[in-house]
């Protein structure tokens, strides 16, 4: 039985869909009160984004499906299967109006993220040093309440950064959902593995 990893929140409607019409599920799986489910052939396992590749890297789960944003930022040991094309967003600085030419100019800016290793890469690369914030949720109220001079966050239509009078400065990555696979399972369960990824391509 191959199992899999899938991402809680926004990305895993589109991805229950993608899987089903596929055919890689049988039937649908909401996100609910039960984190392990029964799914034909499969044992799926319902994780937050951010520990999906952690389920793959330690072999709990042979498969996952993971935006890029977070292979960039927890660079886990497991291999990229397939771009999946779904959840497709870019990671991007933001900030007030006013922080555009800040961060044009300054060699030194506060910065509020959920991203802190993309973030330090990014500004390292361009030679700027950052007073770095970490932060789990509502990362857009940083600068709005000058806890920050910008973020770095996921940006999808850029509708919350204008209903919170914040404008995209630079985008960092883009960021679409990969099939990930544990190192050991595409050895194990190669064939597994590979009929999910034909029926994927």
């Amino acid at each position: 039985m191959i199992r899999i990893a899938l991402p809680r929140g926004r990305l895993l409607r589109e991805t229950v869909e993608l899987l089903l019409s596929r055919g890689v599920l049988k039937e649908r799986v909401e996100e609910g009160r039960r984190l392990t489910i029964r799914v034909g052939d499969a044992e799926i396992y319902l994780v937050k984004p951010f520990d999906v590749p952690v389920y793959v890297e330690r072999g709990v789960a042979d498969l996952g499906v993971c935006g890029m944003d977070v292979l960039l930022e927890l660079k886990p040991s497991v291999y990229r299967l397939l771009d999946l094309g779904i959840g497709v967003c870019r990671i991007s600085v933001a900030g007030r109006p006013e922080a555009v030419e800040l961060y044009r100019r300054s060699s030194h800016l506060r910065v509020a993220t959920k991203y802190p290793n993309i973030s330090k890469d990014f500004f390292r690369s361009k030679g700027v040093e950052i007073d770095l914030l970490t932060l789990n949720g509502s990362v857009e109220l940083a600068p709005v309440l000058g806890l920050s001079d910008l973020i770095v966050d996921l940006v999808q239509t850029g509708r919350t950064l204008k209903e919170n009078g914040l404008v995209e400065i630079e985008e960092i990555a883009r960021s679409t959902a990969w099939l990930i696979c544990n190192r050991a399972s595409l050895r194990n369960r190669r064939e597994e593995v590979l009929e999910v990824m034909e029926k994927l391509s």
